[in-house]
């Protein structure tokens, strides 16, 4: 039988007041549950609200393109390894 992996983090359960705010609904989250940072994601899983910390977003792909490092030189190819040609075949 497998063992379960330790429980690192006691679950808690207080209770907090929600008030309107404009058209949104707000929830007075209590100091011991505070989060980091200034914006959560918030997922519904039935009727309960999961709210998380919201992670740095994922780099856009000219991020990425410019945070490598150029390659020094294009490697050289050795044509002996590559396949032989194969012939088109014409598409009716």
């Amino acid at each position: 039988m497998p063992k379960e992996a330790p429980v690192t983090q006691q679950r808690q359960l207080r209770t907090a007041s929600i008030f309107r705010n404009g058209r949104n609904q707000a929830v007075r989250i209590p100091v011991e549950f505070e989060l980091p940072g200034d914006e959560v994601t918030i997922e519904q899983d039935g009727d309960a609200l999961i709210i998380r910390p919201r992670t740095a977003p994922a780099k856009t792909f000219a991020e990425l393109l410019g945070s490598w490092e150029a390659f020094p030189e294009f490697p050289d190819v050795d044509d002996s390894s590559l396949p032989p040609d194969i012939p088109r075949i014409p598409l009716e």
